[in-house]
């Protein structure tokens, strides 16, 4: 795909983000989420390095989490739910991005509808620019109630004070997936409200981590939209 088509691609996603936004003038796509606070851990060891420095060594960070539901359709249908981790490196601000996916092969690159956090399977989709070639970023439960339904107040009574934990790994775009590290996650209050906070991975990448120009291309127009709040 060409710089050009891809632009235009990019264009075309903003001016989808520009129609919603008339009747979601706050957040045109993620309208309502749940607030979560935690820490990721990093490995000490990766049995296959990812090429990207940051993913690689071991290493602790406390972070803010969002947990969504991407279109925002009513509670009781199944949705894209989306999974944004933001957290600090250096000084440095960083987000991850991650939507359910299938988890294998080119399962991983196509959005999935799902009802049950704990059940799903996160992913970037899009890669991140590493020495060694593109690398994706994954997440799947290991320990959480049977169900965490993403709707607030259910998610709130089902996780109560406890842990959602998330392992995760990452790959090539078809590769196997290497755990390297642990998300784990909890509310952020007792109340498990909403944040007002904007997650931007083109703005905040990882860590050591590179961005393809076509990726760039292609979301930051919807981005920059979806960071205005007027």
């Amino acid at each position: 795909m060409s710089s050009k088509v891809q632009a235009v691609a990019g264009s075309a996603f903003a001016a989808v983000f520009r129609a919603i936004k008339v009747v979601r003038p706050q957040r045109p796509i993620h309208p309502k989420g749940i607030q979560l606070v935690g820490t990721l851990e990093r490995d000490s060891s990766v049995r296959a390095p990812s090429g990207i420095p940051w993913l690689d060594t071991a290493g602790s960070n406390v972070v803010d989490a969002r947990l969504s539901r991407s279109i925002g359709l009513p509670d009781a249908f199944p949705d894209i739910i989306g999974l944004a981790v933001h957290f600090t490196e250096q000084d440095k601000l960083s987000d991850m991005l991650l939507a359910t996916t299938g988890p294998t092969g080119l399962g991983r690159f196509i959005l999935r509808l799902r009802r049950d956090a704990a059940a799903a399977v996160f992913s970037s989709m899009m890669p991140y620019k590493s020495d060694d070639g593109p690398v994706l970023i994954a997440a799947r439960t290991i320990r959480s109630p049977d169900r965490l339904p993403v709707e607030p107040s259910a998610f709130r009574s089902l996780l109560g004070s406890g842990s959602w934990i998330l392992e995760l790994h990452h790959a090539s775009p078809l590769g196997p997936w290497t755990r390297f590290g642990t998300l784990t996650l909890c509310l952020a209050d007792s109340a498990g409200q909403d944040t007002a906070e904007r997650y931007d991975p083109v703005l905040n990448p990882l860590p050591t981590a590179g961005t393809y120009g076509w990726t760039r291309r292609l979301r930051e127009p919807s981005y920059a939209l979806a960071r205005r709040r007027d």
